[in-house]
Protein backbone atom coordinates (compact mmCIF):
# COMPACT_ATOMS: atom_id res chain seq x y z
CA UNK A 1 0.00 0.00 0.00
CA UNK A 2 1.32 3.45 -0.71
CA UNK A 3 2.72 5.12 2.74
CA UNK A 4 1.43 8.40 1.57
CA UNK A 5 -2.24 6.78 1.70
CA UNK A 6 -1.63 5.58 5.11
CA UNK A 7 -0.24 9.08 6.10
CA UNK A 8 -3.14 10.89 4.30
CA UNK A 9 -5.92 8.55 5.83
CA UNK A 10 -6.85 8.27 1.80
CA UNK A 11 -7.17 4.24 1.11
CA UNK A 12 -8.52 1.58 -1.06
CA UNK A 13 -9.86 -1.61 0.47
CA UNK A 14 -11.71 -0.23 3.30
CA UNK A 15 -14.68 -2.60 2.85
CA UNK A 16 -14.64 -5.82 0.64
CA UNK A 17 -15.62 -6.40 -3.04
CA UNK A 18 -18.79 -8.09 -1.85
CA UNK A 19 -19.68 -5.32 0.16
CA UNK A 20 -19.15 -2.88 -2.39
CA UNK A 21 -21.42 -4.43 -5.03
CA UNK A 22 -24.09 -5.18 -2.70
CA UNK A 23 -23.98 -1.09 -1.60
CA UNK A 24 -23.74 0.18 -4.85
CA UNK A 25 -26.43 -2.13 -6.27
CA UNK A 26 -29.32 -0.64 -8.61
CA UNK A 27 -31.29 2.31 -6.35
CA UNK A 28 -34.50 1.88 -7.56
CA UNK A 29 -34.79 -2.18 -9.42
CA UNK A 30 -36.75 -2.39 -12.38
CA UNK A 31 -40.29 -3.22 -12.37
CA UNK A 32 -41.60 -6.89 -13.47
CA UNK A 33 -44.53 -7.02 -15.65
CA UNK A 34 -47.23 -7.72 -12.67
CA UNK A 35 -45.58 -5.01 -11.04
CA UNK A 36 -45.84 -2.92 -14.22
CA UNK A 37 -49.18 -3.85 -14.52
CA UNK A 38 -50.42 -2.96 -11.11
CA UNK A 39 -48.42 0.23 -11.00
CA UNK A 40 -50.08 1.53 -14.52
CA UNK A 41 -53.42 0.73 -12.89
CA UNK A 42 -53.10 3.69 -10.65
CA UNK A 43 -53.17 6.27 -13.39
CA UNK A 44 -56.11 8.01 -13.67
CA UNK A 45 -54.99 8.84 -17.27
CA UNK A 46 -55.61 12.24 -17.05
CA UNK A 47 -57.11 14.56 -19.96
CA UNK A 48 -54.81 17.41 -19.27
CA UNK A 49 -52.38 15.41 -17.51
CA UNK A 50 -50.10 17.79 -15.50
CA UNK A 51 -47.44 15.33 -15.37
CA UNK A 52 -46.37 15.91 -19.04
CA UNK A 53 -46.53 19.67 -18.65
CA UNK A 54 -44.22 18.78 -16.01
CA UNK A 55 -41.79 17.29 -18.01
CA UNK A 56 -39.34 19.58 -19.91
CA UNK A 57 -39.26 16.60 -23.04
CA UNK A 58 -43.48 16.92 -22.66
CA UNK A 59 -43.80 13.02 -23.02
CA UNK A 60 -47.74 12.02 -22.92
CA UNK A 61 -47.20 10.21 -20.24
CA UNK A 62 -51.19 9.08 -20.14
CA UNK A 63 -50.58 7.38 -23.10
CA UNK A 64 -47.45 5.38 -22.48
CA UNK A 65 -48.76 4.37 -19.14
CA UNK A 66 -51.93 3.29 -20.41
CA UNK A 67 -50.07 1.38 -23.18
CA UNK A 68 -48.51 -0.52 -20.54
CA UNK A 69 -51.55 -1.23 -19.02
CA UNK A 70 -52.92 -2.86 -21.92
CA UNK A 71 -49.59 -4.60 -22.65
CA UNK A 72 -47.58 -2.95 -25.12
CA UNK A 73 -44.81 -1.58 -23.56
CA UNK A 74 -42.92 -1.54 -26.98
CA UNK A 75 -45.60 1.17 -28.02
CA UNK A 76 -44.91 2.64 -24.78
CA UNK A 77 -41.19 3.83 -25.42
CA UNK A 78 -41.81 4.52 -28.52
CA UNK A 79 -44.57 7.02 -27.23
CA UNK A 80 -41.40 7.81 -24.86
CA UNK A 81 -38.38 8.03 -27.38
CA UNK A 82 -40.00 9.93 -29.90
CA UNK A 83 -39.78 13.01 -27.41
CA UNK A 84 -36.52 11.66 -25.32
CA UNK A 85 -34.35 9.29 -27.11
CA UNK A 86 -32.39 9.20 -23.84
CA UNK A 87 -35.56 8.20 -21.73
CA UNK A 88 -33.95 4.87 -20.21
CA UNK A 89 -31.22 7.13 -18.81
CA UNK A 90 -33.81 9.95 -17.71
CA UNK A 91 -35.50 6.92 -16.07
CA UNK A 92 -32.78 6.38 -13.59
CA UNK A 93 -31.65 9.49 -13.01
CA UNK A 94 -34.78 12.26 -13.56
CA UNK A 95 -36.02 14.03 -10.31
CA UNK A 96 -39.23 12.69 -11.09
CA UNK A 97 -39.89 13.52 -7.11
CA UNK A 98 -39.89 17.41 -8.17
CA UNK A 99 -41.23 17.12 -11.91
CA UNK A 100 -43.82 14.46 -13.49
CA UNK A 101 -44.48 13.24 -9.95
CA UNK A 102 -44.95 15.85 -7.86
CA UNK A 103 -48.02 16.63 -9.69
CA UNK A 104 -49.16 13.86 -10.42
CA UNK A 105 -52.83 13.96 -8.94
CA UNK A 106 -52.23 10.15 -6.86
CA UNK A 107 -49.72 12.76 -5.05
CA UNK A 108 -51.45 15.83 -4.64
CA UNK A 109 -54.66 13.83 -3.47
CA UNK A 110 -52.95 10.54 -1.53
CA UNK A 111 -49.75 11.15 -1.08
CA UNK A 112 -48.37 8.39 -3.29
CA UNK A 113 -47.98 9.24 -7.19
CA UNK A 114 -47.56 7.11 -9.57
CA UNK A 115 -44.49 5.48 -10.33
CA UNK A 116 -43.68 7.63 -13.44
CA UNK A 117 -40.18 7.18 -13.41
CA UNK A 118 -40.11 3.23 -12.80
CA UNK A 119 -42.87 2.97 -15.55
CA UNK A 120 -40.56 4.86 -18.14
CA UNK A 121 -37.85 2.71 -17.26
CA UNK A 122 -40.09 -0.42 -17.43
CA UNK A 123 -41.02 0.35 -21.39
CA UNK A 124 -37.49 1.72 -22.70
CA UNK A 125 -36.25 -1.36 -20.69
CA UNK A 126 -38.30 -3.82 -23.20
CA UNK A 127 -37.02 -2.42 -25.87
CA UNK A 128 -33.49 -2.02 -25.53
CA UNK A 129 -33.67 -6.00 -24.61
CA UNK A 130 -34.80 -6.54 -27.80
CA UNK A 131 -31.73 -4.88 -29.66
CA UNK A 132 -34.08 -2.74 -32.00
CA UNK A 133 -33.98 0.98 -33.08
CA UNK A 134 -37.72 2.11 -33.06
CA UNK A 135 -36.70 4.79 -35.81
CA UNK A 136 -35.30 4.99 -39.15
CA UNK A 137 -33.50 7.59 -41.58
CA UNK A 138 -35.35 9.63 -43.85
CA UNK A 139 -34.17 10.26 -47.34
CA UNK A 140 -30.70 11.45 -46.79
CA UNK A 141 -30.39 15.65 -47.48
CA UNK A 142 -26.79 15.94 -47.99
CA UNK A 143 -26.43 18.55 -45.06
CA UNK A 144 -23.54 17.71 -42.99
CA UNK A 145 -23.74 18.63 -39.17
CA UNK A 146 -20.79 18.73 -37.07
CA UNK A 147 -21.95 18.33 -32.87
CA UNK A 148 -19.64 19.36 -30.61
CA UNK A 149 -20.19 17.05 -27.27
CA UNK A 150 -21.47 13.76 -26.85
CA UNK A 151 -23.27 14.38 -23.44
CA UNK A 152 -27.30 14.09 -23.11
CA UNK A 153 -27.83 17.58 -25.61
CA UNK A 154 -25.07 16.49 -28.17
CA UNK A 155 -26.82 12.77 -28.74
CA UNK A 156 -30.11 14.02 -28.19
CA UNK A 157 -29.55 16.53 -31.17
CA UNK A 158 -27.50 14.27 -33.27
CA UNK A 159 -30.09 11.30 -33.32
CA UNK A 160 -32.61 13.22 -34.27
CA UNK A 161 -30.76 14.86 -37.07
CA UNK A 162 -29.31 11.44 -38.46
CA UNK A 163 -33.13 10.41 -38.68
CA UNK A 164 -34.13 13.43 -40.53
CA UNK A 165 -31.42 12.12 -43.06
CA UNK A 166 -28.72 14.19 -41.87
CA UNK A 167 -25.25 13.00 -42.12
CA UNK A 168 -23.86 14.33 -38.44
CA UNK A 169 -20.22 13.75 -36.90
CA UNK A 170 -20.23 13.57 -32.92
CA UNK A 171 -17.31 14.39 -31.84
CA UNK A 172 -16.31 14.36 -27.99
CA UNK A 173 -12.88 15.20 -25.83
CA UNK A 174 -13.05 11.93 -23.40
CA UNK A 175 -11.93 8.64 -24.04
CA UNK A 176 -16.11 7.44 -23.85
CA UNK A 177 -19.22 9.01 -25.41
CA UNK A 178 -22.62 9.95 -22.84
CA UNK A 179 -21.08 12.44 -20.82
CA UNK A 180 -22.49 13.39 -17.34
CA UNK A 181 -24.55 9.89 -18.16
CA UNK A 182 -20.95 8.40 -18.17
CA UNK A 183 -19.10 10.26 -16.50
CA UNK A 184 -20.76 12.04 -13.63
CA UNK A 185 -23.71 10.13 -12.35
CA UNK A 186 -24.43 8.23 -9.06
CA UNK A 187 -22.88 4.44 -10.05
CA UNK A 188 -26.24 3.36 -8.06
CA UNK A 189 -28.20 4.87 -10.15
CA UNK A 190 -26.69 3.96 -13.54
CA UNK A 191 -25.26 0.26 -13.19
CA UNK A 192 -24.63 -2.26 -15.63
CA UNK A 193 -22.80 -0.07 -17.93
CA UNK A 194 -25.89 1.35 -19.04
CA UNK A 195 -24.46 4.79 -19.94
CA UNK A 196 -22.57 3.23 -22.63
CA UNK A 197 -25.10 0.59 -23.78
CA UNK A 198 -27.91 2.85 -24.54
CA UNK A 199 -25.58 4.96 -26.92
CA UNK A 200 -25.08 2.01 -28.34
CA UNK A 201 -28.42 1.56 -28.92
CA UNK A 202 -29.20 5.52 -29.90
CA UNK A 203 -25.72 4.77 -32.55
CA UNK A 204 -28.24 2.02 -34.61
CA UNK A 205 -30.01 5.02 -36.25
CA UNK A 206 -27.00 5.22 -38.29
CA UNK A 207 -25.45 8.39 -40.17
CA UNK A 208 -23.68 9.24 -37.12
CA UNK A 209 -19.89 9.13 -37.11
CA UNK A 210 -18.16 9.56 -34.05
CA UNK A 211 -15.25 10.67 -33.23
CA UNK A 212 -13.60 10.52 -29.39
CA UNK A 213 -10.53 12.30 -28.13
CA UNK A 214 -10.85 15.55 -30.10
CA UNK A 215 -11.92 18.46 -27.98
CA UNK A 216 -12.73 21.99 -29.44
CA UNK A 217 -10.03 24.63 -28.92
CA UNK A 218 -7.16 21.88 -28.97
CA UNK A 219 -7.97 19.74 -32.19
CA UNK A 220 -10.41 21.62 -33.98
CA UNK A 221 -11.35 25.09 -33.74
CA UNK A 222 -15.23 26.62 -34.50
CA UNK A 223 -14.06 28.47 -37.48
CA UNK A 224 -12.95 25.52 -39.05
CA UNK A 225 -16.19 23.71 -38.22
CA UNK A 226 -18.17 26.36 -39.33
CA UNK A 227 -16.22 26.21 -42.52
CA UNK A 228 -16.29 22.66 -43.31
CA UNK A 229 -20.56 21.69 -42.10
CA UNK A 230 -23.85 23.28 -43.05
CA UNK A 231 -23.94 23.73 -38.86
CA UNK A 232 -22.16 23.35 -35.68
CA UNK A 233 -24.18 22.64 -32.50
CA UNK A 234 -22.26 22.71 -29.27
CA UNK A 235 -23.22 20.35 -26.38
CA UNK A 236 -19.92 21.14 -24.81
CA UNK A 237 -21.19 20.95 -21.00
CA UNK A 238 -19.03 22.39 -18.47
CA UNK A 239 -15.41 21.58 -18.27
CA UNK A 240 -13.95 23.56 -15.51
CA UNK A 241 -14.78 23.22 -11.78
CA UNK A 242 -14.93 26.32 -9.35
CA UNK A 243 -11.92 26.58 -6.45
CA UNK A 244 -13.17 26.93 -3.21
CA UNK A 245 -10.47 30.58 -2.46
CA UNK A 246 -9.46 29.54 0.79
CA UNK A 247 -5.70 29.17 2.10
CA UNK A 248 -4.82 25.61 1.95
CA UNK A 249 -6.95 24.85 -0.95
CA UNK A 250 -4.28 23.33 -2.49
CA UNK A 251 -3.36 20.80 0.22
CA UNK A 252 -3.17 16.97 -0.93
CA UNK A 253 -6.39 15.66 -0.09
CA UNK A 254 -8.95 18.28 -1.45
CA UNK A 255 -9.99 17.33 -5.22
CA UNK A 256 -12.94 18.15 -7.50
CA UNK A 257 -16.18 15.84 -7.20
CA UNK A 258 -16.53 15.65 -10.42
CA UNK A 259 -13.24 14.07 -10.84
CA UNK A 260 -13.71 11.32 -8.09
CA UNK A 261 -17.10 10.20 -9.15
CA UNK A 262 -15.49 10.46 -12.82
CA UNK A 263 -12.83 7.87 -11.32
CA UNK A 264 -15.68 5.79 -9.44
CA UNK A 265 -17.56 5.15 -12.35
CA UNK A 266 -14.67 4.31 -14.75
CA UNK A 267 -13.27 1.72 -12.16
CA UNK A 268 -13.35 -1.74 -13.03
CA UNK A 269 -13.22 -2.71 -9.19
CA UNK A 270 -14.60 -0.05 -6.83
CA UNK A 271 -12.68 -1.95 -3.73
CA UNK A 272 -9.28 -0.84 -4.97
CA UNK A 273 -11.03 2.92 -5.32
CA UNK A 274 -9.25 5.51 -2.30
CA UNK A 275 -11.20 6.99 0.33
CA UNK A 276 -10.73 8.86 3.10
CA UNK A 277 -11.93 8.08 6.69
CA UNK A 278 -13.00 11.50 7.32
CA UNK A 279 -14.64 12.86 4.05
CA UNK A 280 -16.38 16.52 4.06
CA UNK A 281 -18.22 17.56 0.55
CA UNK A 282 -18.42 21.21 0.01
CA UNK A 283 -22.17 21.81 -1.88
CA UNK A 284 -25.21 21.78 -1.87
CA UNK A 285 -26.30 19.85 -5.22
CA UNK A 286 -26.63 16.55 -6.83
CA UNK A 287 -23.32 16.45 -7.31
CA UNK A 288 -22.11 17.06 -3.88
CA UNK A 289 -24.78 14.40 -2.42
CA UNK A 290 -23.45 11.57 -5.24
CA UNK A 291 -19.98 12.34 -4.17
CA UNK A 292 -20.91 12.36 -0.24
CA UNK A 293 -23.43 9.16 -0.38
CA UNK A 294 -20.89 6.83 -2.93
CA UNK A 295 -17.63 7.94 0.22
CA UNK A 296 -19.86 6.68 2.72
CA UNK A 297 -20.48 3.34 -0.06
CA UNK A 298 -16.71 3.10 -0.31
CA UNK A 299 -16.53 2.48 3.66
CA UNK A 300 -15.70 6.16 4.72
CA UNK A 301 -16.45 6.07 8.52
CA UNK A 302 -17.52 9.77 8.85
CA UNK A 303 -18.85 11.80 5.51
CA UNK A 304 -20.31 15.43 5.66
CA UNK A 305 -21.71 17.59 3.63
CA UNK A 306 -21.35 21.68 4.45
CA UNK A 307 -23.50 23.98 2.13
CA UNK A 308 -22.97 28.15 2.73
CA UNK A 309 -26.96 28.45 2.70
CA UNK A 310 -30.07 26.79 4.63
CA UNK A 311 -31.00 23.36 3.74
CA UNK A 312 -34.34 24.48 2.02
CA UNK A 313 -32.08 26.51 -0.42
CA UNK A 314 -30.01 23.46 -1.22
CA UNK A 315 -30.06 22.22 -5.31
CA UNK A 316 -30.64 18.40 -4.57
CA UNK A 317 -33.91 18.17 -3.97
CA UNK A 318 -35.47 16.80 -0.31
CA UNK A 319 -35.89 13.36 -1.80
CA UNK A 320 -31.66 13.29 -2.56
CA UNK A 321 -31.01 15.12 0.93
CA UNK A 322 -33.25 11.99 2.80
CA UNK A 323 -31.10 9.35 0.36
CA UNK A 324 -27.78 11.00 1.61
CA UNK A 325 -28.88 11.08 5.91
CA UNK A 326 -30.35 7.68 5.01
CA UNK A 327 -26.77 6.40 4.28
CA UNK A 328 -25.37 7.88 7.50
CA UNK A 329 -24.21 11.46 5.68
CA UNK A 330 -24.76 14.59 8.03
CA UNK A 331 -25.69 17.64 6.45
CA UNK A 332 -24.33 20.98 7.76
CA UNK A 333 -25.94 24.10 6.36
CA UNK A 334 -25.26 27.83 6.75
CA UNK A 335 -21.26 27.16 6.90
CA UNK A 336 -18.74 28.77 4.70
CA UNK A 337 -15.11 27.53 4.49
CA UNK A 338 -12.13 29.36 5.51
CA UNK A 339 -9.02 28.11 5.71
CA UNK A 340 -7.98 24.08 5.33
CA UNK A 341 -5.47 23.21 7.94
CA UNK A 342 -2.86 20.35 7.45
CA UNK A 343 0.60 19.97 7.18
CA UNK A 344 0.89 18.97 3.32
CA UNK A 345 -2.39 16.96 3.60
CA UNK A 346 -5.56 17.83 4.56
CA UNK A 347 -5.94 17.18 9.00
CA UNK A 348 -9.21 19.61 9.21
CA UNK A 349 -11.21 22.08 7.19
CA UNK A 350 -12.31 25.22 9.08
CA UNK A 351 -15.83 26.80 8.64
CA UNK A 352 -17.62 30.07 9.77
CA UNK A 353 -21.75 30.09 9.88
CA UNK A 354 -23.54 32.61 7.45
CA UNK A 355 -26.74 34.20 7.80
CA UNK A 356 -29.26 33.92 5.24
CA UNK A 357 -27.81 36.93 3.40
CA UNK A 358 -24.39 34.47 3.19
CA UNK A 359 -22.69 37.61 6.00
CA UNK A 360 -19.96 35.84 7.84
CA UNK A 361 -20.98 35.75 11.79
CA UNK A 362 -17.50 35.04 13.45
CA UNK A 363 -18.42 31.61 14.79
CA UNK A 364 -16.49 29.67 13.53
CA UNK A 365 -15.57 25.78 13.43
CA UNK A 366 -13.68 22.90 12.23
CA UNK A 367 -14.45 19.80 10.66
CA UNK A 368 -11.32 16.54 10.80
CA UNK A 369 -10.85 15.78 7.35
CA UNK A 370 -8.18 13.85 5.39
CA UNK A 371 -10.46 13.84 1.84
CA UNK A 372 -12.34 17.29 1.10
CA UNK A 373 -14.41 17.54 -2.11
CA UNK A 374 -15.14 20.65 -3.85
CA UNK A 375 -18.60 20.47 -5.45
CA UNK A 376 -19.29 24.27 -5.81
CA UNK A 377 -20.54 24.28 -9.37
CA UNK A 378 -18.57 24.27 -13.05
CA UNK A 379 -17.49 26.64 -15.52
CA UNK A 380 -17.64 26.75 -19.01
CA UNK A 381 -14.25 26.56 -20.68
CA UNK A 382 -13.17 27.28 -24.24
CA UNK A 383 -11.82 29.89 -26.65
CA UNK A 384 -13.52 31.46 -29.84
CA UNK A 385 -17.30 30.87 -28.22
CA UNK A 386 -20.15 32.59 -29.15
CA UNK A 387 -21.10 35.32 -27.11
CA UNK A 388 -22.13 34.63 -23.57
CA UNK A 389 -24.67 35.35 -20.86
CA UNK A 390 -23.73 35.63 -17.61
CA UNK A 391 -20.84 32.43 -17.67
CA UNK A 392 -22.86 30.16 -20.26
CA UNK A 393 -23.28 30.77 -23.95
CA UNK A 394 -26.39 32.96 -24.64
CA UNK A 395 -28.85 31.38 -26.71
CA UNK A 396 -32.39 32.05 -27.50
CA UNK A 397 -35.58 29.24 -27.19
CA UNK A 398 -34.37 27.12 -29.92
CA UNK A 399 -31.03 27.47 -29.21
CA UNK A 400 -29.10 29.76 -31.61
CA UNK A 401 -26.56 31.88 -30.54
CA UNK A 402 -24.89 35.15 -31.16
CA UNK A 403 -23.03 33.17 -34.28
CA UNK A 404 -24.65 32.28 -38.08
CA UNK A 405 -24.84 28.81 -37.98
CA UNK A 406 -23.84 27.40 -34.41
CA UNK A 407 -26.46 26.12 -32.05
CA UNK A 408 -25.74 25.19 -28.41
CA UNK A 409 -27.76 23.84 -25.48
CA UNK A 410 -27.18 21.31 -22.46
CA UNK A 411 -25.18 22.78 -19.64
CA UNK A 412 -23.41 24.88 -21.26
CA UNK A 413 -25.60 27.19 -22.77
CA UNK A 414 -27.87 30.03 -21.11
CA UNK A 415 -31.38 29.06 -19.51
CA UNK A 416 -32.95 25.67 -18.09
CA UNK A 417 -32.03 23.58 -15.59
CA UNK A 418 -29.06 21.52 -15.32
CA UNK A 419 -30.29 18.36 -15.78
CA UNK A 420 -30.07 15.28 -18.32
CA UNK A 421 -33.66 15.74 -19.23
CA UNK A 422 -33.44 19.87 -19.81
CA UNK A 423 -30.24 18.66 -22.21
CA UNK A 424 -32.12 16.05 -24.20
CA UNK A 425 -35.02 18.61 -24.76
CA UNK A 426 -32.97 21.22 -25.94
CA UNK A 427 -30.73 19.10 -27.92
CA UNK A 428 -33.64 17.82 -29.41
CA UNK A 429 -35.01 21.84 -30.07
CA UNK A 430 -32.48 22.59 -31.82
CA UNK A 431 -31.82 19.75 -34.01
CA UNK A 432 -35.30 20.56 -35.68
CA UNK A 433 -34.15 24.42 -36.03
CA UNK A 434 -31.24 23.55 -37.69
CA UNK A 435 -33.47 21.27 -40.05
CA UNK A 436 -36.04 23.62 -40.48
CA UNK A 437 -32.82 26.49 -41.19
CA UNK A 438 -31.37 23.70 -43.71
CA UNK A 439 -34.31 22.44 -45.45
CA UNK A 440 -35.54 25.81 -45.80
Amino acid sequence: MDPKALVSGIMPGRMDTAAIEAAFGDLHPPLDDHEALVAADRCYFCHDAPCQTACPTEIDIPLFIRQIATGTPEAAARTILSQNILGGMCARVCPTETLCEEVCVREVAEGKPVEIGRLQRYATDTVMAQNVHPFERDAATGKRIAVVGAGPAGLACAHRLAMMGHDVVLMDARPKPGGLNEYGIAAYKSTEDFAAREVAWLMQIGGIELRNGVALGRDVTLEALKAEYDAVFLGLGLGGVNALGVDGDDREGVADAVSFIADLRQASDLATLPVGRDVVVIGGGMTAVDAAVQSKLLGALNVTIVYRRSQARMAASVYEQELAQSKGVRIICSASPVSVHGNGAVREIEFEFTDDALARTGERFRLPADQVFRAIGQTLTGEGLPALEGRKIAVDGTGRTSLEGVWAGGDCASGGDDLTVTAVAEGRDAAEDIHMSLMG
